[in-house]
């Protein structure tokens, strides 16, 4: 039983698009994901440094357009679409498995997400905000610190990892005394999203994404909420206007794909954070992340073992 899954922001890298580029119909589909973003992705994924690509209205579309690039590019060399037992994404992630499950097309995906980073970025500037990981220490203990020093948890990773979200003095501060046994790590993101910093952003993006056209999921996606997997009727989008300002809980994902039986993870490039997490979290379960068109075999191998392992799409549902 195969799963697919979708990074969130800091997962890019400069330059990261430009392998993808030799491969025939790359660059076509990122044409149209430009003008869908209505920025230059192929810019910003071949020659754009860190700092540029770290700008949450780039790095959202450039990351969800290298996924669904790494997906297309599978497909054809598995000369067949795609749909995966479940998908989940983890924060903007969710946009790409949102497309990988049929809810949006590929550019429907990425001019949406595109809109979202725009907002997002507008609210991160109103005040300097960031988010750092805590690895290790007790979850309660780590969480309770967290919430002591003035910040969010706004990922809930699993696999001995919670993200805390909140203004930079209050992270300073936290990083100057974390909690017992634990490590803290600032990451490459630009505000305090799944927050309420965020609730600007929020009810920005709400308004633009009501009218959006969407489609039932064609397989199981779950939602950062809590993990669940989206009934066929739900209000996907709703999920993904909601989730700007709340916690994701990648942790309850793993469970549920844990529940589920899914005996393989295939992560989208730009790949390597949740296959990392899934080791940690899903033991047993075979994981291959595409980080460069040199993956595709193994993940066709993958693909190969696992898919509908447990019986057809038709009777997952």
């Amino acid at each position: 039983m195969l799963a697919i899954v979708c990074p969130g922001q800091g997962a890019q890298t400069p330059g990261m698009l430009s392998p993808w580029l030799e491969l025939p119909g790359t660059a076509d589909r990122l044409t149209t994901f430009s003008e869908a973003a209505g920025i230059d992705l192929t810019v910003h994924g071949t020659t754009s440094d860190a700092d540029t690509i770290r700008d949450t209205a780039v790095a959202q579309p450039l990351i969800v357009s290298t996924s669904l690039l790494a997906l297309r590019a599978l497909e054809d060399l598995l000369g067949e679409a795609l749909v995966p037992d479940a998908t989940a994404g983890h924060s903007v992630g969710e946009f790409a498995a949102a497309a990988v499950a049929g809810v949006f097309t590929d550019a429907d995906a990425v001019g949406l997400v595109a809109r979202r980073a725009t907002f997002m970025a507008d609210a991160a500037a109103a005040e300097p905000t960031g988010m750092t990981a805590v690895l290790g220490g007790d979850p309660a203990e780590v969480t309770a610190a967290i919430e002591a020093a003035g910040l969010w948890p706004a990922n809930v990773n699993g696999g001995g990892q919670i993200v805390a979200a909140g203004a930079l003095d209050a992270i300073a501060a936290f990083a100057a005394n974390p909690p017992a046994r634990a490590r803290v790590i600032p990451l490459q993101v630009a505000g305090a999203f799944h927050t309420p910093f965020m609730q600007s952003a929020l009810e920005s993006f709400g308004a633009v994404a009501a009218d959006w056209p969407r489609s039932a999921p064609r397989t199981r996606l779950l939602t950062n909420a809590d993990g669940s997997v989206h009934a066929e009727d739900a209000d996907v989008v709703g999920g993904l206007v909601r989730q700007i300002a709340a916690p994701v809980r990648w942790d309850l994902c793993q469970a549920t794909l844990a529940d589920l039986g899914v005996t393989a993870l295939l992560e989208l490039a730009p790949g390597g954070v949740l296959k990392g997490l899934a080791r940690r979290s899903l033991p047993g379960v075979e994981t291959v992340a595409i980080t460069s068109p040199d993956d595709l075999p193994a993940a066709r191998d993958l693909v190969a073992a696992h898919l509908h392992t447990d019986g057809s799409q038709e009777s997952a549902k």
